[in-house]
């Protein structure tokens, strides 16, 4: 079972996560209910590419694992979560610092509750606007998350030896 610590302790230890520290991503917020994530990203010579603007891969991995850990935040180690498409689309050159709120409302994971009740599964999609320091649209980034509940060892198969 997953269970993730609290919300500031989540915090720093994913900006301390090395492919995002050393990408020069930092999360500067997660909310106490796990309904939103603030990272941002200061453009440096080491994460910027040959036009002076933030990598996209960078850009990207502002967004990733984001979406998938706030609602597993939400619903506890009883559900299972996983990032099943991604993309991203460039809009203009990352340059400063660029920041992206993600938000998941207690209402959609209530949803995803509801249609995961009987064990089945939901696939939903959500989206990450990132903006440079003037509020320009830098990229948005979408994601779709596969949500079911978790097995336990009462529901796995039993096996005759």
């Amino acid at each position: 079972m997953v269970r993730l610590p609290s919300a500031r302790v989540f915090r720093y230890a994913m900006s301390a996560y090395p492919p995002l520290l050393f990408a020069g991503v930092r999360v500067e917020h997660v909310a106490d209910d796990w309904t939103s994530v603030r990272v941002a990203l200061r453009v440096r010579f080491w994460n910027r590419n040959h036009n002076g603007a933030a990598f996209g891969g960078t850009l990207f991995s502002m967004t990733d694992p984001f979406f998938g850990l706030m609602p597993q935040g939400q619903l506890g180690d009883r559900y299972r979560v996983w990032n099943t498409a991604a993309g991203i689309e460039f809009l203009a050159p990352g340059r400063g610092t660029v920041t992206t709120t993600m938000e998941l409302t207690r209402a959609q994971v209530e949803e995803i509750r509801q249609v995961t009740r009987d064990g089945g599964k939901s696939i939903t999609a959500h989206t990450a606007t990132i903006y440079d320091s003037d509020g320009k649209i830098v990229a948005r980034a979408t994601q779709d998350l596969y949500v079911r509940p978790a097995r336990t060892d009462a529901d796995a198969p039993s096996v005759a030896r």
